[in-house]
């Protein structure tokens, strides 16, 4: 196992840096990211706020990696996080749901506010369970890919830092739906909401009034393909 940590200061306050942060996606640095769920969301009784997010996104093997290794370079991800508005934190755990046994990636970031700025903290534990040798050189790929995303990531929050500045969009505000963590604000990038089942883009038949042709099933489309993959394993 390898294990890797980071902290890095934002210079806008908690409650901007913790919006900016649940709407990094889609962004023009983490094109590797192919779509983004909320699978749940729930107020708990102390005032803080839980949520799910099932993640999809693409990699890239190595040359030296043996073929065969992986059926697929894609990999879901879950993301669990805690917000507390009142001790202004953000906890947020994400691990990887397959290819486990070749590397498994668990990150750990906290949110915290530190007199006006805001502390990120980054940690990582990398694991593999591969045999043949190669499980420290996997390890070692998993924490430099670590590294290049962390500076990315970043690089995106920044980005939507800069957006929320300029829409005004009202920091950090816990509603019933915590819809404003789900609201898009790039928009120079080719991601559209998932379209329903078997509906035409533009399409709006069967649709209540009003509604547009883009619209949230209640259970994702991402989702629903996670759980038929999952269920096929």
């Amino acid at each position: 196992m390898k294990w890797y940590s980071q902290s890095f200061s934002y210079d806008d306050p908690w409650a901007t840096v913790a919006l900016a942060y649940f709407l990094r996606y889609p962004n023009p640095h983490a094109s590797h990211i192919i779509s983004c769920d909320v699978i749940s969301r729930n107020l708990t009784s102390e005032g803080t706020m839980k949520t799910s997010r099932l993640i999809l996104k693409r990699g890239i093997l190595p040359k030296w990696a043996p073929r065969g290794i992986i059926s697929r370079a894609e990999s879901w991800v879950i993301e669990e996080s805690e917000v507390d508005p009142e001790g202004k934190t953000v906890q947020c755990v994400t691990r990887n749901l397959d290819h486990v046994k070749v590397l498994q990636v668990i990150e750990s970031v906290a949110l915290t506010d530190a007199g006006g700025r805001t502390v990120q903290r980054s940690e990582a534990r990398v694991i593999s369970r591969f045999g043949w040798g190669l499980a420290r050189r996997i390890e070692s790929l998993g924490v430099n890919r670590f590294k290049s995303h962390l500076e990315k990531s970043r690089e995106g929050i920044s980005l939507v830092l800069r957006l929320i500045h300029e829409s005004r969009l009202q920091p950090f505000s816990l509603a019933s739906t915590g819809t404003v963590f789900d609201r898009p604000l790039y928009s120079g990038h080719s991601y559209k909401p998932p379209l329903p089942p078997d509906l035409p883009e533009g399409d709006t038949s069967g649709l209540p009034a009003g509604t547009t042709p883009y619209v949230q099933t209640e259970i994702p489309p991402t989702w629903r393909k996670f759980k038929a993959w999952f269920h096929w394993r």
